[in-house]
This record gives C-alpha cells, structure tokens and sequence, in this order.
C-alpha cells in the first residue's frame, strides 16, 4: 500500500530528528528540547526534586535521558509503562590527539565504535559530533557539517576487490578531512569553532561520526525510509512522539528511557546496566510518598516495552532467516523471541504485546532467528534484570543494519509510535 500522508509527515518529522541527533549526548538534547517545548520540566540529579500527582518531567544524564508523565490520579503504588530504547549507533570515535595524515592528506584518528558494517561507510560524506568537555568541567555540544570521507581504493588498484573487499580496521579506516601537514591543522579546532569556545579550553571529548546525507522516502508508492543512526533513533522517536501525545489520563505513569552504549554492552552510568532507571523511578516514587512495600507493589505492576531494531527477511539471502517466520518492511512492527532470552519476551509478554497493538489498530509480526545465525540482544533482558519488571522485546524490521544509512518501511516508523502511544495508555 502506498504511505499515507500521516506516515510520511512521521517519516519527514524522523527525519529532522536524526539530523538534529548525530550523537547520543545530541539525541539526549533533543529529546530534552521537545519533551520541555511540550510541558515537561528538566530536573538536576543533584538538586532535589518534587513530584507529584500531574508531574511531567526528565532529567539527561550524559547521552541518556530518561522522561516521565505522572497522571493526575496517581498515588503511591501506582505502576509504570516504560518505553525503551538507546541513543547510540555503531560509528567511529575519535581518538586521543585526532589530527593524523600521511602523504599530503589530513587524517582523523578513530577508533571502531560497536559493530559497524565497515564498508557502508566509503566513499559518503561524514560529520564529527559530540561532546567537548572545558577547562572549567562545562560540556558543549558540537557537530559540523559534511567534513570526512573514507574514500574506497580504484577496482584499477585492487582487481579482485569485488571479491574480497575487507578493511583493516587499523590502517584503512581513518577517513581523510583535508589537506596539508598534521601539524598545521587541528580537528578538535574544527569542532571548537562549530560550539564557539576556544580550542585551548577542551580537556575532553566524546565525538563520533555521523552520516551527512538526511533521511529520504524513496521506491514504489513511497514505502521505504533510508537513513542513518535508525538504529535505534528509529524507537527514540517513536517513544518521543508518543510521549508527547500523552494525555495524562492512563493508569500508569508513562516513561521514556532512552539509554547509551547500548551497541557496546550498556555497561556504564548512562547505560541499561547501570542504575540511571531505577535511580529515576524511585525518586519518583519517593516524591508519591511511596513506601518500599509499595515500591515493590508498583514495580510488580509495571511493563517495559525494549524497543529496537530487528532483521527484515532480505531477498537476497533467504537462507540466512528463519524459514518459517520472515518479517517484510511495511507489515508491522515485530514482536522479538528468542528461546534463550536473548530477548525478553514470553508468553505474557507476547499476549500484552498484541493487545496494545489492537487497541491502537496496528498488525504485528513476529521474528525468530535461524537456529544457525545466533541473535544479539538488547536492553530489555537488562532492565528486566535489574528491575524485575515485566519486558517485552520489540521493534521494527530494517535492512542494513549498522550500515551508515539502514532501511525502514515507511509505514512502520508511523505504527510503532501509534503502539507506543497505545501502551502508555
């Protein structure tokens, strides 16, 4: 079916939102921007807080954020709906003293960030962003415009490069910025003067590289979305738009958590390992002036939708799917099992998860690894773990993932956020 105009408005607002995010620490900002421009107030982990029946706020802690809509007939064991999802891509990082070059070639020195597909990224323009931390300790976000590109060796120089192309992860991954002597440049100046702050001052730095092109609608009847960084800002924004639409009128408190380095481990403060979420979620109960039995009693009550990208079924290579359950771009978002609970989902988990989708009028389907291709995983057995909160896995199916630009259907981008608006209720 060609994409209604709803879906291509969500799939033009998606858009924006990744060229707005091209690090997790800017998505982290966005999200914050949005959520405050729709009534939701920032809170300092530091200061304390005040919540109560009605509260709408969030707090950003490095390249996570975390969001939360109280409803005005909460009390103190009242349950949560916790939509989750990471910030972070598989990219480059740079490294320390960034400014390399060899042969009349300026060079940035980076390091392999996650499990990128290394060859997705030749010859397409690239962008730096992050965060530079100051002298004074001040974080500034920065990011420029088309500035890198990791060009591809002529087919006239490798002659059997179609069949066998592999890069050394060392020696032929350090994209070229310019001209000249290394000495006569400064990449971290390049950023400084994107933010406006004196190069001298910066005494860190968290700076990855991004896809420059913007996210498109393209094929027959408009039904394919390409973009960067989909993985996962793909569930971000559906979350984001959810969250915004939220009445305030549910059962349970809405949550947003949007967690980082989900791509490598999530074992960090901001990640789904550390403590970020349920710090949060019991600052909040306690401003409800909730005991720990109710605590307890909320939390029992409490579901978590781990939201990510899954495998569509790719026509050119059936034998690397299951060959029963085969989720298609435009079909719905996927519900993820796995028998080793790589994912969280079970029995209860998929019962809930198709009742939300037919309240918001959305068809599923289901995805299952081949037995011989292992999964990954992500962060709902995590959150599970350190909660012990009811989690489904789910998500939509894309081609190319951790390529520089992965593909989406257009209509799924649309139903997810319809499902997630579903779920808070």
């Amino acid at each position: 079916m060609p994409a209604t105009p709803e879906a291509l408005a969500h799939a033009a607002d998606l858009a924006d939102f990744v060229a707005a995010a091209p690090s997790s620490f800017h998505a982290a900002a966005e999200v914050a921007r949005r959520l405050t421009d729709a009534g939701f107030a920032p809170r300092d982990e530091v200061e304390a807080w005040t919540v109560r029946a009605g509260d709408r706020g969030l707090v950003v802690r490095d390249g996570a954020v975390i969001a939360w809509a109280v409803p005005d007939a909460a009390t103190a064991d009242t349950g949560f709906r916790i939509f989750g999802a990471h910030s972070d891509s598989p990219a480059f990082k740079l490294k320390p003293r960034p400014t390399t070059g060899r042969a009349g070639w300026l060079q940035a020195g980076v390091e392999i960030y996650g499990g990128p597909l290394l060859n997705s990224w030749l010859d397409r323009e690239l962008r730096l962003a992050g965060r530079l931390v100051l002298d004074d300790g001040t974080a500034v976000l920065a990011a420029t415009g088309p500035l890198l590109r990791l060009p591809q060796l002529a087919i006239h120089l490798d002659r059997e490069a179609n069949d066998h192309l592999a890069l050394h992860k060392q020696t032929q991954t350090q994209p070229v910025w310019g001209l000249g002597a290394p000495e006569s440049a400064d990449l971290l100046g390049e950023l400084a003067a994107m933010a406006d702050v004196d190069p001298a001052r910066i005494r860190g730095y968290d700076v990855v590289t991004a896809d420059a092109a913007r996210g498109a609608v393209f094929g027959k009847d408009d039904v394919f979305f390409a973009s960067g960084r989909l993985d996962d800002l793909a569930s971000v924004h559906a979350g984001l738009v959810a969250l915004e639409g939220f009445a305030g009128d549910g059962d349970h408190i809405a949550v947003l958590a949007v967690f980082d380095h989900e791509e490598v481990g999530s074992a960090t403060r901001s990640g789904a390992s550390g403590p970020f979420l349920a710090d949060v979620l019991e600052r909040v109960q306690a401003g409800l002036g909730a005991t720990r039995e109710q605590q307890l009693r909320a939390l029992a009550d409490s579901w978590c939708v781990s939201s990510d990208v899954g495998h569509s079924v790719h026509p050119n290579h059936l034998d690397k799917h299951d060959p029963v359950v085969q989720p298609v771009l435009g079909s719905g978002p996927i519900l993820k099992i796995n028998a080793n609970q790589r994912y969280a989902t079970d029995g209860a988990g998929a019962a809930a998860w198709h009742a939300w989708c037919a309240a918001a009028g959305v068809r599923s389907q289901e995805f299952v690894s081949n037995n011989a291709v292992p999964c990954g995983s992500t962060i709902g057995p995590l959150t599970a773990t350190r909660l012990g909160v009811r989690t489904v896995d789910v998500g939509i199916p894309i081609l190319s993932m951790h390529s520089a630009r992965e593909l989406a259907g257009t209509a799924d981008l649309l139903a997810l956020s319809r499902v997630a608006g579903a779920f808070f209720g």
